[in-house]
């Protein structure tokens, strides 16, 4: 039997948005910054009564970085990185104290926090959303997830780059409107595009439009390469050169842009809702509203 909806959480995504989005004058009695804490709950509660899911899930980042990607592209997200290899704090130390009860808060809600070894939270939202049988509705504000857009199987990005009550619901034909390639293309684009704040240096020359119009014209990577290797080819000098200096990144690139699908047990083992608990929790730590709009909306 199929299931209801589905709604993943690109937990980081979510509440480095919230940090850097909500006053960090917010704070618990005893002083703690909480504009993370609270914010990531009130974009939940605002998601989970929009759209009703039947379960929620907190992908978690237990690796932001893994090792594995770097071997094959050491660049992965260095700039990330502070001058001690550890992931900077661009934050005033007042974000990190609030991962844990973000983590906390979750849990008295009945709502799963999901990581693995070696795995980012992108990719524990791949082998969800490949294995849920039913439709899912993936929370984000990072490009990488649109790769997992997939109109047949009712798989859907809430991305929320401008803001979750504005968020734009990304599926096929949102692709095709923004980027001219369908969802299923993401992976090849993104290698060739590259993306700086990951790291990735793509192909020189080669930007979002012909990054499409190589697509449209070859279908895909594999068929970009072969041209590029075919003189007569419709590609340009330029780009063709680029993309026959480009062999090793490419092929490194395709594997490091590309989510996982099998990274972590992919049963949803959802709790009950603990509201005595979460209604103590919110007075610890000055939730405030809060508390009650996130209860309310998983109530319903």
């Amino acid at each position: 039997m199929a299931h209801g909806r589905l709604l993943l959480l690109d937990s980081a995504s979510l509440y480095f948005r919230a940090f850097f989005g909500i006053p960090d004058s917010l704070k618990a009695p005893d002083g703690t910054v909480v504009n993370a804490l609270r914010g990531i709950l009130d974009f939940t509660s605002t998601l989970a009564t929009q759209y009703e899911p039947e379960a929620i899930v907190a992908c978690w980042d237990d690796d932001w970085r893994p090792q594995w990607r770097v071997d094959l592209i050491p660049s992965y997200k260095t700039q990330r990185l502070d001058t001690e290899g550890a992931e900077a704090d661009t934050t005033g130390g007042l974000l990190g104290p609030q991962v844990p009860l973000i983590a906390e808060a979750f849990g008295l809600l009945g709502i799963p926090v999901v990581g693995a070894e070696g795995a980012e939270a992108d990719d524990i939202i791949g082998t969800f959303a490949t294995t849920w049988d039913g439709p899912v509705d993936i929370v984000t504000g990072d490009r990488d997830l649109f790769q997992l857009a997939d109109d047949a199987r009712g798989v859907r990005i809430l991305y929320v780059a401008r803001g979750v009550s504005n968020h734009d619901v990304v599926d096929n034909a949102w692709m095709r409107a923004k980027y001219a390639i369908d969802a299923a293309s993401y992976v090849d684009f993104a290698v060739m595009r590259g993306d700086a704040s990951d790291g990735l240096p793509g192909v020189a020359g080669i930007g979002d439009k012909t990054a499409a119009v190589l697509l449209a014209e070859f279908g895909d990577l594999d068929g970009i390469l072969r041209a590029a290797e075919d003189p007569s080819s419709s590609i340009k000098p330029r780009v063709r050169q680029s993309l026959l200096d480009s062999g090793d990144y490419i092929a490194a690139a395709r594997t490091v842009v590309a989510v996982k699908r099998d990274a972590c047990d992919v049963e949803v083992h959802t709790g009950p809702v603990q509201e005595d608990a979460f209604r103590a929790f919110g007075d610890t730590w000055g939730l405030g509203g809060a508390t009650d709009r996130i209860l309310k909306a998983l109530a319903t």
